[in-house]
């Protein structure tokens, strides 16, 4: 039978996994990135000639679709990625605590972890043991999702055990302050990483750039099984054909070289094709601006309208460059943020103990960070700077050589309770039939992260190809 002919429009984590998928199926694969570097919210950039990320991401051990699908596409993991095990360190005199895994099958690990934390006094431990005793018993399940804020609370989790750790936790997992993020989205990612086995928990940080990680080397995939891959090409226009196909519209410089079956037209200009299926891989506001462009019916309104209720929530990631010989005493350490000492670094990364060539550059996170990006960046990379040599207690570090804020102010959605998100397949009768979604935002256990994505895509590929347009 003839190869279908889809295209996957977008080319974030979501949609290279989706391609991937396909691809080794036997589709022919048209994969289309508006940005010149595949990544979507996870990306290389390029700074005053330095390549970083557009922000520091951690992996954890359950995330297996990601690191399936990254084998699938020929990434060594175990050179790719730091393994750590699960840990909540703060800088030794910082008032934190020290929380550190050992290497034991679970739930041992944590048991040890527990007995051996310290930071905590004796209320903390035993609150934190009765969580994941209780959570256990619930089959990490609400009858009626809540905010993190009143699971906690029904927990009876001591004030400093919130501070040190779950208000960290949900930060780094949600990107959605613990006041209004899903409880039930968050048992969902302790299920799967602290009450899973204990390779589950460990925490996984990318020695190579994001795009190196997954997307590049997918593009590698894709065209090996035929596919082509397009970036700086800007998906602008949809338009439903006979049998549940579609036509559509991209500009871009780069698309001189169109798929085969593009309309010919000059370097630049506009093109068309035909596709049995599509695959929307962009974000949700991208992904409702190309579905306004349609004559909607009433499901395809409903789902515009639930697309436009995501509200998005900013992460911000700061570099700060040092001498070579800049070094902490472990990869990462959590930090104490609060605003109103200017404190608003919530980790911080040696980037130099994850690649050899970046020694001496040190990543700071803001999770949930609009308030902080507000500030700009010279003032706010000099409050990270002070605050970094003030924790570490090293006065050397107020005074990096060299320093970078990228905010990406769309980086996720705030997860609050009971958010609505739609599925993968459109309604099959519906005008939007043929079309398919693939994206952090839709149906799933987890927040929006590079796992959900990855799973999006995943199920958006295998649910296309279970249908007729495959």
């Amino acid at each position: 039978m003839k190869a279908r002919r889809v295209a996957v429009a977008g080319g974030g984590w979501a949609g290279c996994a989706a391609a991937v998928e396909l691809a080794r199926a036997g589709c022919d694969v048209t994969l289309l990135e508006s940005a010149r570097t595949l990544g979507g919210r996870a990306r290389r950039v390029e700074l005053d000639g330095r390549q970083l990320d557009n922000g520091q991401h951690i992996m954890l051990g359950a995330y297996s679709e990601s690191l399936r699908v990254m084998k699938l596409a020929g990434v060594d993991i175990q050179s790719a990625v730091l393994s750590l095990p699960l840990q909540m360190r703060y800088a030794p005199g910082a008032g934190g605590m020290d929380f550190l895994a050992p290497r034991l099958p679970a739930p041992l690990h944590l048991l040890g972890a527990l007995l051996r934390a310290s930071g905590l006094a004796r209320e903390d431990k035993m609150a934190l043991a009765r969580f994941s005793t209780t959570a256990r018993w619930m089959d990490w399940r609400l009858n009626t999702d809540c905010s993190v804020d009143e699971l906690l609370a029904r927990f009876d989790q001591t004030p400093r055990l919130i501070q040190l750790m779950w208000r960290p936790l949900c930060l780094a997992a949600l990107n959605t302050p613990t006041e209004r993020a899903s409880a039930q989205v968050f048992l969902n990612v302790l299920r799967d990483s602290l009450g899973s086995r204990r390779k589950a928990s460990d925490m996984l940080i990318p020695r190579a750039d994001l795009s190196a990680l997954f997307p590049d080397a997918a593009a590698a995939c894709i065209a090996r099984h035929g596919g082509a891959v397009h970036t700086g090409a800007k998906v602008t226009g949809l338009a439903p054909l006979p049998g549940q196909r579609w036509q559509l519209t991209a500009t871009g410089s780069a698309l001189g070289g169109a798929p085969a079956g593009a309309a010919q037209s000059p370097r630049g200009a506009p093109w068309t094709a035909e596709f049995d299926a599509v695959v929307l891989a962009h974000g949700a506001p991208a992904t409702t601006a190309l579905l306004r462009t349609l004559q909607l019916d009433a499901a395809g309104e409903q789902l515009a309208t639930q697309l436009e209720a995501f509200t998005p929530e900013a992460i911000t990631t700061c570099y700060l460059q040092y001498g070579a010989d800049v070094r902490l005493d472990i990869p990462f350490y959590a930090l104490l943020d609060n605003p109103a000492t200017g404190h608003w670094g919530q980790f911080v990364f040696d980037r130099g103990q994850l690649d050899a060539k970046q020694a001496g550059l040190l990543a700071v996170v803001i999770s949930a960070s609009g308030a902080a990006a507000e500030l700009g960046q010279a003032a706010l990379s000099a409050a990270i700077a002070a605050q970094l040599a003030a924790v570490l207690r090293r006065p050397e570090l107020a005074q990096p050589s060299w320093s970078r804020v990228i905010t990406e102010k769309r980086a996720t959605y705030a997860c609050s309770p009971g958010l609505a998100r739609p599925a993968n397949a459109l309604p099959g009768q519906s005008s939007l039939a043929g079309l398919y979604l693939a994206g952090d935002y839709t149906a799933g256990d987890y927040p929006a992260t590079l796992e959900s994505a990855v799973r999006s895509g995943v199920a958006a590929a295998k649910t296309l190809l279970a249908s007729k347009h495959a």
